[in-house]
């Protein structure tokens, strides 16, 4: 019952995340006529970049290791713990805002102003967003969903609202733009938690839930009479993971860290790249990293960390194998279609969304190389996610060395094949990336349900009749490109999209037909579930 409710948990909160995300990708494409290639190079880059490495170096590895295990413990020590998020913040913050303002090149203050404004306001909101890691860890354990969900979208719209509010009226504020935007998005974020738990600690439904922390003041760093500060294997978890995120986030932006720092691209050209990787990256933001993040917990509250398949609970280990055998497919099926559909309709997408500033050059052959790697990331989110929970901090120590290897690796290539082929050569080296990655989870997979009777590797087999399938419609889409798109008017694109239209129903059909099981999974799991009131 309990796996069942942490399943149902899982699916509500990653269709949430779809519907939100939808509102924000139309306000951004909005703003993008009004922005330069250049000011977008800077903030999509340049500046997000820095955010995002002092957020992740900060509190991933405190996220996996608070998440881990049970949620009986003493939470005064694991919050403590957490509260040490923000320190580490505030020393990445200040280390790497000199990086940006000193040691790489600055932008033409007369095409991309205020850029040293820009990079002060980006360290100092992922220090306000730190400021909430307690309680979102508290949230995410006790799968409070609704909160999520909301705290995300409240943060996310009003940041593109107020993008959306500036662009068109006060496009010379450049930079300030986005410095405003961003200190925005972190403010609502932590406030929507904070005056939840405000409300919710000392209520009857806290009382009814038992729940762990019953004053707002526990919310805060606690001294432990006669006892350590924090818990010390929540600790050295931490920094096992530590050393591990530090390679996965080199990994993550790789292209972008090759960007920033050996000026492969110009900041127009890294426009260019971050508008169509976007694009091409819609279904991996929109769905593959709820599934990942979402799963993730999952897998670590149905299994335990560090056992072996015979040592826990077989009913747990029954349904975590069904569910991880029916997340590989449902994955690789996704992944499938835009591979095949990506190819033939990667140049009308990009001529719709920004015109020929895009659909020219090199875009439609970066966005149909982007169509394959979305296949692999749809892969490696899936085995990653049930790799991670379930590896013991010797293994995940001994992947560290993997990981090193790999990222210097990635970076080599990325270097030589972005001077070889372009900004193509950085989708090419995320795909060799990739693909070692969803080699050594795989081989973790196999080692670990080898001593058992299932077997859920078996969802990255599907039919040989929908494969037939799919490859039929590649080539009819195909030749459909040649003959109809894309300077042949309206009418040729029509056409165009009418032969995908009917492919892509001939090859739904085929999963409906084909893939069954799958089918009573997603409407059960993700759809029925997601349909009931409340959370």
């Amino acid at each position: 019952a309990n796996s069942q409710l942490t399943l149902g948990a899982t699916a509500r909160a990653l269709l949430g995340r779809v519907l939100f995300r939808a509102v924000t990708f139309g306000l951004n494409a909005f703003t993008l006529r009004y922005l330069s290639r250049e000011l977008i190079g800077v903030v999509n880059v340049r500046l997000t970049l820095l955010y995002s490495t002092v957020v992740f170096l900060a509190r991933e590895a405190f996220r996996r290791a608070c998440l881990s295990g049970s949620t009986k413990r003493n939470w005064t020590k694991t919050i403590n713990l957490l509260w040490l998020t923000v320190p580490l913040g505030g020393f990445w913050s200040v280390l790497l805002g000199l990086v940006w303002l000193h040691l790489l090149e600055v932008p033409d203050p007369s095409v991309v102003p205020h850029y040293q404004a820009g990079v002060v306001a980006f360290g100092l909101s992922a220090i306000i967003e730190l400021l909430g890691e307690p309680l979102w860890v508290l949230a995410q354990a006790h799968l409070f969903v609704r909160l999520k969900v909301t705290a995300e979208s409240l943060s996310v719209v009003s940041k593109c609202t107020l993008t959306v509010i500036l662009v068109v009226f006060y496009p010379q504020w450049g930079l300030y733009i986005f410095s405003l935007t961003q200190l925005l998005y972190a403010s609502v974020l932590v406030m929507c938690y904070v005056i939840y738990f405000v409300m919710f600690l000392g209520s009857p439904e806290a009382t009814k839930k038992s729940f762990p922390v019953t004053r707002v003041t526990a919310l805060l760093p606690n001294l432990v009479e006669d006892e350590t500060f924090v818990n010390g294997k929540e600790a050295r978890l931490t920094w096992s993971f530590f050393k591990q995120s530090f390679l996965k986030q080199i990994l993550t932006e790789g292209e972008r860290y090759v960007m920033t720092f050996l000026n492969v691209l110009n900041f127009g050209d890294q426009g260019v790249y971050d508008i169509v990787n976007n694009l091409g990256s819609l279904v991996a933001r929109f769905i593959f990293l709820p599934i990942e993040e979402s799963f993730y917990v999952f897998f670590a509250n149905v299994l335990e960390r560090g056992k072996n398949v015979k040592d826990q609970k077989q009913d747990d280990v029954a349904m975590a194998a069904n569910v991880l055998e029916l997340l590989l497919k449902l994955v690789l099926l996704i992944g499938l279609t835009i591979t095949v559909f990506g190819y033939a309709y990667s140049q009308l997408a990009l001529d719709i969304y920004g015109g020929s500033m895009l659909s020219s050059g090199t875009g439609p052959d970066l966005l149909r190389c982007y169509s394959l790697y979305v296949l692999f990331l749809a892969i490696n989110g899936v085995t990653e996610c049930f790799t991670f929970a379930l590896m013991c901090r010797e293994e995940v120590d001994r992947y560290n060395f993997v990981m090193l290897a790999l990222s210097f690796t990635f970076l080599c290539i990325s270097y030589f094949l972005t001077r070889w082929h372009g900004s193509i050569g950085f989708i090419l080296a995320n795909c060799f990336n990739m693909g070692i990655r969803i080699a050594h989870s795989i081989h973790y997979i196999y080692d670990y349900f080898k001593e058992s009777t299932y077997r859920p590797l078996t969802g990255l087999l599907p039919s040989p009749f929908l494969v037939l399938v799919y490859i039929l419609s590649g080539v009819i889409t195909g030749f459909s490109e040649v003959f109809f798109c894309c300077d042949k008017g309206w009418m040729a694109r029509l056409i165009h999209i009418s032969v995908g239209a009917l492919c892509f129903a001939a090859t739904v059909a085929t999963i409906f037909h084909t893939e069954t099981k799958l089918i009573h999974f997603v409407r059960s799991q993700f759809l029925s579930r997601y349909m009931k009131k409340g959370t």
